[in-house]
């Protein structure tokens, strides 16, 4: 079992993975917090904030990379600014 710690700096690698892809798109991506070592919140910002995708790729790139660095992950959810 991973500490809450070493799952935060998964999760942030999972981030950084996915990082240019939302900035070459104008957008960031930022973890607000890791809820139960189960949830985590994230907040999308810049472009992804308007983009008619974003749940999308929430789910299916987000979510996806966080649970391959983090298994435990149960899901990814994303809290508007």
């Amino acid at each position: 079992m991973m500490t809450s710690e070493q799952l935060r700096l998964n999760i942030e690698k999972a981030l950084d993975e996915i990082r240019p892809f939302l900035q070459s798109d104008g957008g960031d991506i930022s973890l607000l917090s890791i809820e139960d070592d189960k949830f985590v919140k994230v907040q999308l910002e810049g472009a992804c904030t308007s983009c008619s995708v974003n749940q999308m790729t929430l789910k299916s790139g987000v979510e996806m990379t966080i649970k391959k660095y983090a298994p435990q992950i149960e899901s990814v959810i994303n809290i508007e600014a």
